[in-house]
């Protein structure tokens, strides 16, 4: 039961390479709950906000990287990006099949459990689903446990934790929470350098993005006057006072000059990728026996800035490693700098939900770091003596 529908970045946060989080030429803007002058984050932007202020108990969002990581947890709530083919793709407008997944957006653990349970399973129409079938729940809530961090080996991914100093302290605090909860922990942990991800992640996007989204287009037959996306980029230029008045579509632009000549480049940079992610993550995961890897999930909710589009000055790469592995990545609410929520984030390897939620809900129970929204027009700094 669908009991309503709520506002994303334009086209995902691919349309330009400086859009803004939180803004469509549909639904307009999304503000952050906790501060009305800052964003939401995206793509999932809608979700997150919603679900922070209580306008409904469960949200999905959709990411391909950060889309809901990001969102969830810069609005204070906790997001869980399933392995991708836990949840089927099907009626999503696509970006790329080997990132793409839908996934629970909720203010409790258990919650995202809940959901994930309603989620989870095959789906004919999605072919991703079928390695799911051995790994999925109906019911996820069996995996909570209080003391699930009890003897639990979690690493700890220094390389990915930027070097905010309030975000960092607050790291600190978790993770002195991890071993009084009787956690061992790996630190640091060490990872293959992900920054090595990030050009060829953007070529694999740009020509999955053009290949997924025109045949996406053309299956819609009446329901879309669109075919595909030279006919999307055209209606942009027309229509640009509504649809482009703040930022471009560059990203349409490079995506489609992706064709045959391209496909050599694409292929050799999407094998790159798994490989770096999904062997560097497994490895790392059976080398010292881990049950999941931690970071900060981000830096606090920057200020939205209509001329410059998103500034986020945070300097972690957190989404990108499980995004581009297609594995799981949960964040739940540590702690808050000048009253913005950050996020703690869990990852680990391919269908480990189970694992994951079990950390975060015990993660979650002892410190119960949560409160709700504000709705301040501006963060309340505290006064200068």
């Amino acid at each position: 039961v669908v009991l309503g529908k709520t506002n994303l970045s334009q086209w995902a946060n691919f349309r330009s390479t400086r859009s803004i989080s939180g803004w469509s030429s549909v639904g307009g803007l999304v503000r952050n709950p906790y501060s009305l002058d800052r964003t939401a984050c995206g793509s999932s932007a809608g979700s997150g906000a919603a679900v922070a202020a209580g306008l409904a108990a469960f949200a999905i969002g959709t990411e391909t990287d950060g889309s809901v990581i990001c969102p969830a947890a810069m609005n204070g709530i906790v997001g869980l990006k399933p392995t991708v083919g836990l949840v089927s793709r099907t009626h999503i407008i696509p970006i790329s099949p080997e990132q793409d997944t839908a996934g629970p957006m909720t203010r409790t653990v258990s919650d995202a459990a809940v959901l994930l349970g309603a989620l989870a399973g095959a789906d004919r129409r999605d072919a991703a689903t079928a390695g799911s079938v051995a790994f999925a729940h109906k019911d996820y809530t069996q995996f909570l446990d209080g003391q699930g961090l009890q003897g639990a080996r979690i690493g700890i991914a220094r390389s990915l934790c930027g070097s905010h100093p309030r975000v960092l302290n607050i790291f600190e605090d978790s993770l002195s929470v991890l071993r009084t909860a009787g956690a061992i922990l790996i630190d640091p942990v060490p990872l293959p350098d992900f920054k090595k991800l990030s050009e060829p992640e953007g070529e694999v996007l740009f020509h999955e993005f053009k290949h997924d989204l025109n045949a996406y287009l053309k299956g819609q037959g009446r329901r879309s006057p669109m075919r595909d996306m030279a006919a999307v980029i055209a209606f942009n230029t027309v229509h640009a006072d509504a649809v482009l008045p703040y930022f471009g579509q560059e990203c349409f632009e490079t995506a489609i000059e992706r064709g045959a000549d391209t496909q050599a480049g694409y292929e050799k940079a999407l094998a790159h990728n798994l490989r770096l992610s999904r062997q560097g993550i497994d490895r790392v995961m059976k080398k010292h026996k881990l049950d999941a890897i931690i970071m900060p999930s981000g830096g606090p909710a920057w200020q939205i800035d209509l001329v410059n589009g998103d500034s986020s000055t945070y300097n972690g790469r957190t989404t990108t490693p499980a995004a581009v592995a297609g594995y799981p990545h949960i964040t739940v609410p540590a702690g808050y700098i000048f009253g913005l929520p950050i996020g703690l984030s869990f990852f680990a390897g391919a269908w480990q939900e189970p694992t994951l939620l079990k950390l975060a809900y015990a993660f979650e129970q002892i410190t119960r770091v949560r409160r709700p929204p504000q709705y301040l027009t501006e963060v309340a700094f505290p006064a200068q003596e």
